[in-house]
């Protein structure tokens, strides 16, 4: 997971992260995920990971409503692999009790924007200037999906 998140991040303009992932890194932010977080992680027949997706909890939504982050192998846009983890990640959420969803997207990152839109989310507002790490100044557009 950290080698394909790594690989996002250097490639550049698809998430709003800009640090490289290292293998502790993603095992320290599974530690500390909050309860009614859900992780789901794709795999080939030969157990390579092609993409993994999570919800959890944001203090900054209302309650009923958590976050989504959606990361998909480079080269493997289009084989479905996001459908199949948004399928199951759907599911999971409503059994948590969750209300509906949030993502928030780099609003030049028109896959990302694609692929939600795709789903059946819906912008509800955009974010401008928003600085990253690296100082990097974007607008963001947040979009909802209801369970």
């Amino acid at each position: 997971m950290a080698a394909l998140l790594t690989a996002i991040i250097r490639k550049g303009g698809s998430t709003a992260l800009t640090q490289e992932v290292t293998r502790e890194t993603l095992l320290g932010w599974l530690k500390q995920t909050p309860p009614n977080s859900i992780w789901h992680v794709a795999e080939d027949d030969t157990g390579t990971i092609q993409g993994f997706q999570y919800v959890k909890p944001n203090a900054n939504l209302p309650p009923g409503a958590c976050d989504i982050a959606t990361f998909v192998k480079l080269g493997t846009n289009g084989l479905g692999i996001g459908s199949k983890l948004f399928e199951t990640t759907k599911k999971a959420a409503r059994e948590l009790g969750y209300g509906w969803i949030n993502a928030t997207i780099r609003a030049d990152n028109t896959g990302g924007l694609a692929y939600y839109q795709s789903r059946g989310f819906e912008d509800y507002t955009r974010l401008p200037n928003q600085k990253l790490c690296n100082g990097q100044i974007v607008d963001k557009i947040s979009k909802r999906y209801d369970l």
